[in-house]
């Protein structure tokens, strides 16, 4: 997942894992965008990473992990 912060040219990128449910995140995110505060997430080492709300330009999120890839990003 990749966080792009308002005025700053660098993105905080969040490894998840693979054990994250997708619709649960995405719902989380909506969620704390539009209640406003801190957008709390843990990665799969089990760090916390808060970013304002306020502050968010947009949010990425991968692809799911059994969606085939074709091309350059394939693995």
């Amino acid at each position: 997942m990749r966080i792009g912060i308002v005025q700053t040219p660098k993105e905080l990128e969040v490894d998840l894992g693979d054990g994250a449910d997708r619709e649960t995140v995405l719902k989380d995110i909506e969620a704390s965008l539009e209640r406003g505060g801190v957008l709390w997430l843990t990665d799969r080492r089990g760090r916390r990473v808060g970013v304002p709300t306020g502050q968010v330009a947009y949010v990425e999120v991968g692809a799911p992990s059994n969606e085939r890839r074709v091309g350059f990003g394939a693995p």
